[in-house]
């Protein structure tokens, strides 16, 4: 039973946004430091792995990316068990902490020149334990944001999971273009200034684990602490549907995702044929456009819906991604790549603004953070991650072409999933839970 004090805590306008605020920010920097690899692998990835071809050796770096991505669900549960057991605040606290571990291991790594095989193995092992790491910051981060907003705004306010994710990937390209354009040249890069970045996210790592040490634990959790089995496999099992539900609609979104942040860096240089420079600063305004949708449409959801937005997702997906990544490649200047992309934007914005939001409300709190997490990162450690290195074999083999229509298809079938799922801000868990823990507040 919720307490007079935790009402109040609650419904404290300034607490809960400070909370946010908080929680944001902190995943924020979870997220560049995650996603400096992909930033920075132009230049360190022959570091690591010798040879003559671009192509191959960018295919390594992105085969270590994505098995990163296979430790997010054993991450997702380590962390669900914790979120959902005891409680939102310790799980934040322990995810961000072993992200810096795995950052500071990669600023320190010695190169393959320095040892050999060992070098690629142990980059491996620090982008594990990131991996570890972020599996576990996506549901607690988005069971918390979800939690604290306030109900008629839960849309505008959980949108903020997905623009710290992005503002993490514009801050590691801010920091390349800072090394790019006004601190190194090239070789100096590729020679030991790719390490900066690395060290940089491990203190900005520290500073999110002090500030999440005054997070408050979220009003839903304390209501749900006498329940048994909060977190476990079983108490996930009993709610199957659900479960499915997460994992089709993050098939085609964690897909799109990616292939327009991630990926793009490396297809705008290695199709398109554009500069390094280019490519950063295309991919940066990019990134910045994205960000700047995310609340919009988050702020739109709680108006209109939230399965509207992920239908129009879906259709818009499945149509127009083939065109937009063909004239994504065909293009032979910065201006016309970028307005192809913010298109493209436009459209997987429908997807990222929600999509966190949406898991929360599927799931009452004392599954929730699992739930959240555990379906979604399985799907993306299969999909989302290897987008990247199924791009470049496809290319690698002559059929780069063949890329756009997997990722066209895996959007249509999450489609499927939106044409049939619930609209869950009129069928929210949370809006049920906030509703009968009032109607017992002493």
């Amino acid at each position: 039973m919720r307490t007079a004090a935790d009402r109040i805590d609650f419904k404290s306008e300034t607490a809960r946004l400070r909370a946010i605020l908080i929680g944001s920010v902190g995943n924020l920097v979870e997220w560049y430091d995650f996603y400096v690899y992909s930033a920075f692998s132009l230049y360190f990835a022959d570091s690591f792995f010798p040879g003559d071809d671009a192509v191959v050796q960018m295919m390594s770096a992105s085969g270590v990316f994505a098995l990163g991505f296979f430790m997010r669900p054993i991450g997702a549960y380590i962390f669900g068990r914790i979120g959902d057991g005891r409680g939102r605040r310790l799980a934040l606290m322990l995810s961000v902490l072993l992200m810096c571990v795995g950052s500071m291991l990669i600023a320190l790594a010695p190169t393959y020149a320095m040892i050999g095989m060992g070098a690629p193995a142990m980059l491996l092992f620090a982008r594990l334990l990131q991996g570890l790491s972020l599996g576990g910051e996506y549901g607690s981060s988005a069971t918390y944001l979800a939690e604290m907003a306030h109900p008629e705004r839960r849309g505008f306010y959980s949108s903020f999971q997905y623009v710290t994710m992005i503002a993490g990937q514009l801050l590691a390209l801010c920091v390349l273009l800072i090394l790019q354009n006004a601190a190194l040249d090239a070789q100096a890069l590729r020679n030991w200034g790719w390490r900066i970045p690395f060290a940089f996210g491990a203190l900005l790592a520290i500073v999110a684990l002090f500030m999440r040490r005054d997070l408050v634990e979220t009003p839903a959790f304390k209501a749900s602490r006498l329940e048994d089995k909060r977190g476990s496999l079983r108490a996930l099992l009993a709610h199957k549907r659900e479960t499915a539900t997460v994992v089709g609609l993050t098939l085609g979104g964690t897909i799109a995702f990616y292939v327009y942040t991630t990926y793009m860096q490396k297809f705008l240089k290695l199709s398109a044929g554009l500069s390094d420079r280019q490519t950063t600063w295309i991919a940066a305004g990019s990134l910045l456009f994205a960000l700047c949708l995310q609340p919009l449409y988050g702020a739109l959801s709680d108006r209109i819906g939230r399965r509207p937005m992920l239908i129009a997702f879906g259709a818009l997906g499945t149509i127009f991604t083939v065109p937009l990544l063909s004239a994504i490649k065909d293009a032979r200047d910065a201006w016309t790549a970028f307005a192809l992309i913010c298109c493209a934007w436009l459209i997987v914005a429908l997807y990222t603004s929600i999509n966190a939001v949406v898991k929360a409300e599927l799931f009452p709190a004392a599954i929730r953070v699992t739930g959240v997490a555990l379906p979604y990162a399985a799907t993306v450690s299969v999909f989302g991650g290897s987008a990247e290195y199924v791009a470049l074999w496809f290319k690698a083999h002559g059929h780069e072409s063949w890329f756009y229509y997997y990722a066209s298809g895996a959007i249509f079938i999450s489609l499927a999933v939106y044409a049939t799922m619930p609209d869950t801000k009129k069928n929210s868990r949370i809006a049920r839970e906030e509703t009968s823990c009032d109607a017992n507040v002493e």
